[in-house]
C-alpha cells in the first residue's frame, strides 16, 4: 500500500468510457489520502485533475501553476511565456 501512485499516459489510447473509469479511480486514490503524480501530454487531462501542473523540459521545471491560481480551464499567458528555467 504506497501513498504516491505515479500514473503515466493512463489514458493514452483508451476510449472516453474508460477515460472515465480511470479518472474515477484516481479521485477516489485520492480522497483515501494517496497522492497521484499524472504524467500526461494531453493538457485538457491535466488541467481537469490536477491541483498542481509542473511543465518540464528536460532536466529544468519550467514552471510551476497551482489549481486555485487558474482561471477557468484558461492557462496565463506567463505561464507558457517564461523564460526561466530552476534545475531540478
Amino acid at each position: 500500500e504506497s501513498d504516491l501512485i505515479i500514473f503515466d499516459e493512463p489514458t493514452r489510447g483508451i476510449d472516453v468510457g474508460a477515460k472515465y473509469d480511470i479518472y474515477k479511480l484516481m479521485n477516489q486514490m485520492v480522497e483515501e489520502g494517496k497522492t497521484i503524480l499524472l504524467i500526461s501530454s494531453e493538457m485538457e487531462e491535466l488541467m481537469g485533475m490536477s491541483d498542481r501542473i509542473i511543465v518540464l523540459a528536460e532536466v529544468f521545471s519550467e514552471q510551476s501553476l497551482c489549481r486555485n491560481r487558474r482561471s477557468g480551464n484558461a492557462l496565463p499567458r506567463k505561464f507558457w511565456a517564461t523564460n526561466s528555467r530552476k534545475r531540478l
